[in-house]
């Protein structure tokens, strides 16, 4: 299929018609939005990742397992470091990302500049083309009045006035011509300079967002071996190990109390089996005959347990 081109496709029969470049500019001026609306997109981006990048930084700083000892511990502070790192890998996402904007920027504005320069020259040869046609039809028509006027009273006058009107004529129509050329060779130019500017237009946003993704398909692989690290870390997170750790860092010893004997308050003596129930009182023992409650003495009988420091009071 043959390409197409802007100088073969926006021309009109009508010789001041300026449909063919009125479309050009209105595409271009599109095509001008465009790249700002991109730019603005990559600078919002950039100010998103910047904002992300300082809470991250910010969380990494944050205390995370400070208590912790060991293989464990070093898992956690490999963590927090990772992070750090990748918070600083997204700062220099924003960094690159405000370098595209800015870049984009100057493109926009070298072919603004561009299509300044090219349009002043189109509209002089426009205005160029149009006088000359104003002048000669004005001229024509002075030319013909006077031929009306004249055509009777002096017809040789008005034969060598129409003879010097129409070398006028001719000669205009000439200068008509020569500009006409003149406008279509600018109009060719001015379209393969705006089609040149639209070809670079595509051509470096394209590239831009394709570099624009492949920065951020780079940021997914740096934080990936970022966190690779911590996995690599915790891989070599030993339970036992940071059990044994805690244990040979905080041990108080290896034997444990002694068992607690049993010591019957009223015989003095330990026992050396397993205490008694603390629910159970300690058996008493008695010694001697009870006392007999028939005694006719008519004295109270207390006790009549000879056994030295007995005593029915129970304690």
């Amino acid at each position: 299929m043959r390409d197409l081109h802007f100088k073969d496709n926006f021309w009109n029969p009508e010789l001041t018609c300026t449909a063919g470049y009125d479309a050009i500019i209105q595409h271009l001026t599109d095509g001008k939005r465009t790249c700002r609306e991109v730019e603005d997109f990559m600078k919002a981006r950039a100010a998103i990742e910047e904002k992300y990048a300082k809470e991250l930084l910010g969380l990494s700083k944050k205390v995370c397992g400070h208590n912790e000892m060991n293989t464990l511990k070093r898992s956690l502070d490999m963590f927090k470091l990772q992070t750090e790192h990748v918070s600083l890998s997204h700062l220099t996402l924003a960094q690159t990302m405000r370098e595209e904007a800015r870049r984009l920027e100057d493109f926009r504005e070298k072919q603004k500049e561009a299509r300044k320069k090219t349009k002043k020259t189109y509209e002089q040869k426009c205005r160029d083309r149009e006088e000359v046609e104003q002048n000669m039809n004005r001229n024509a028509g002075t030319t013909n009045t006077k031929l009306l006027e004249k055509l009777y009273t002096k017809a040789q006058h008005a034969k060598q006035t129409a003879e010097e009107a129409d070398k006028m004529y001719v000669q205009n129509v000439l200068v008509l011509g020569k500009i006409r050329e003149d406008w279509q060779t600018e109009h060719a130019k001015a379209c393969e300079i705006f089609e040149k500017q639209e070809v670079e237009r595509i051509s470096t946003l394209r590239n831009m967002v394709w570099t624009h993704l492949n920065h951020l398909s780079q940021q997914c692989v740096t934080s990936d071996e970022l966190y690779e690290e911590v996995r690599k870390s915790l891989e070599q997170c030993d339970i036992q190990e940071d059990i044994g750790h805690f244990i040979n860092l905080r041990r108080t010893g290896d034997k444990p109390p002694a068992p607690v004997l049993y010591e019957n308050f009223y015989s003095g003596q330990r026992s050396t089996g397993p205490c008694p129930s603390p629910r159970q009182p300690p058996p008493i023992i008695r010694k001697g005959p009870l006392p007999d409650p028939l005694n006719n003495t008519g004295d109270v009988v207390y006790a009549t347990v000879q056994e030295p420091g007995y005593s029915l009071l129970h304690h």
